[in-house]
């Protein structure tokens, strides 16, 4: 489907959009658009690649002048680009506000107006029952993603879709590389609550999912990748014993808008989910919600969250972090 396409990646230079694009590279589509407000990460990722498939647009999705300019003749878009980081949230919420619901809007507004195929918005398990700023803001974000869907209708030019993920290991400001830049260090590993579960995904998944959701997506649904989920005690004592480290863990509490364990698909959306076997997609429907009704006689008593999908153990979790270059090349495997 991307064969002789123009992609555009919004926030293309995170690393997210750095992984989206590593895995278009090797493919037959005609032109990658990378599409952020850093000149230097762009300076830097145009110099790494020396690709002549890769265009580089310098804009911030709040301008809808250069959100235009960059979608011009574009078949596909996956955007990524948002105000990630809690703690930057809850400082600066106006600020999230603007990034994550207004400028999707702007974003999925050029779309439709210049004809794009398919847009893929990323979202998160944050936004289920979200009690950060960041996790509202995305929430919000999701319903402009479902009204414009609703809009646009069944069969329309442009169709719209959205994924929703976890934690990605080893991506930027997450905390595998903080701990390993803590455990190197030979110091205390910082931990808000060793209890917290999250959910665990490599950026290799987190981009299946896209990929899935751009093969298979229609107006208005949601993908979701089944994925494990681990304590934050047995993700640090995994990395602990893969550095063969002597660093302890130091408790520093949680934070204001972090949740002892995330969600990925809540319960009313459980009733509408069809399992896709390591997916699930849940369509968009005439209402806001599913139907608690409808739960009870499916029987579906909970949420897919982070303590019922499956806890790793330390061998897991292990298992998993070799699954990124950084970790082998740090421990020469």
């Amino acid at each position: 489907m991307f064969t002789d396409k123009i992609l555009l990646i919004t926030g293309g230079t995170g690393s997210f959009g750095n992984a989206v694009l590593n895995r278009f590279l090797n493919s037959e589509v005609r032109e990658i658009r990378i599409f952020s407000r850093d000149k230097k990460k762009q300076e830097e990722m145009c110099s790494r690649l020396q690709n002549q498939k890769v265009k580089f647009y310098r804009g911030d999705v709040t301008d809808k002048k250069s959100v235009d300019a960059a979608m011009k003749d574009v078949d596909y878009v996956f955007h990524a680009a948002a105000l990630k980081q809690i703690p930057q949230c809850e400082s600066m919420p106006a600020e999230a506000v603007l990034i994550n619901v207004i400028g999707t809007e702007i974003v999925l507004n050029s779309a439709i107006e210049q004809g794009v195929k398919k847009v893929v918005v990323l979202s998160t398990d944050k936004a289920c029952y979200p009690v950060s700023a960041m996790g509202i803001s995305k929430a919000m974000m999701e319903k402009v993603v479902l009204a414009k869907a609703r809009s646009l209708g069944k069969g329309s030019s442009t169709a719209i879709c959205y994924t929703r993920y976890g934690n990605v290991l080893g991506s930027n400001g997450s905390v595998v590389p903080l701990w390993v830049e803590q455990i190197k260090a030979k110091r205390d590993i910082t931990i808000t609550d060793p209890s917290m579960s999250r959910f665990m995904m490599t950026v290799d998944d987190a981009v299946d999912l896209v990929l899935f959701a751009f093969q298979h997506g229609e107006n208005g649904d949601l993908f979701v990748q089944k994925a494990p989920a681990a304590t934050l005690d047995i993700l640090a004592q995994s990395l602990i014993e893969l550095y063969q480290s002597l660093s302890k863990i130091y408790v520093t509490g949680a934070r204001p808008g972090e949740k002892n364990y995330e969600t990925l698909v809540t319960r009313d959306e459980m009733v509408r989910a069809q399992d896709m076997g390591d997916f699930f997609c849940i369509p968009c429907d005439a209402k806001d919600s599913g139907n608690v009704t409808d739960a009870k006689e499916k029987k579906l008593d909970d949420d897919y969250h982070s303590l019922n999908s499956g806890l790793l153990d330390k061998e897991g979790m292990m298992q998993m972090l070799l699954k990124l270059q950084m970790i082998r090349d740090d421990i020469g495997k």
